[in-house]
């Protein structure tokens, strides 16, 4: 067992490469999690018809993608081209996060699951955007 010395002295990884993909998977985690409880628990015993069209519905599958692409891209993107790519999709994100707050009145879970994807998207956005050249790259 570790005493409490040795754990003073564990390291906690700087490479920008390998903690911007882990946020995106917690992210993105998020974001299915609040889906699958919002099909089970939302409006629980009412039939809900689809009343989106293919169109609006294209438009958050993409969105939704770019999150999950930036677990790679994040990984693979030169420095300036990931930077920005990660402040760009993450203010993105957390603005489509935000908006859906207001569509009618939230459950308490899509309210919690929202501020964790918000916090989440805007540790992104600052931890991107406070990222300078040959800072953990």
């Amino acid at each position: 067992m570790a005493d409490y010395n040795s754990l003073r002295t564990l390291s906690v990884p700087r490479d920008r490469r390998m903690i911007l993909p882990t946020l995106w998977i917690f992210a993105t985690l998020n974001y299915i999690y609040c889906d699958v409880f919002s099909l089970f628990f939302d409006k629980v015993g009412q039939s809900q018809e689809a009343t989106m069209s293919t169109g609006p519905v294209l438009f958050f599958a993409v969105v939704m993608e770019t999150g999950m692409a930036m677990v790679v891209l994040s990984r693979v993107l030169p420095y300036l081209a990931n930077r920005w790519s990660n402040v760009g999709i993450g203010i993105l994100l957390t603005a489509v996060e935000a908006w859906s707050l207001t569509d009618g009145t939230p459950t308490p879970f899509y309210i919690f699951f929202a501020a964790v994807e918000i916090a989440t998207t805007l540790f992104i956005i600052w931890y991107a955007g406070a990222w300078r050249r040959g800072q953990g790259s």
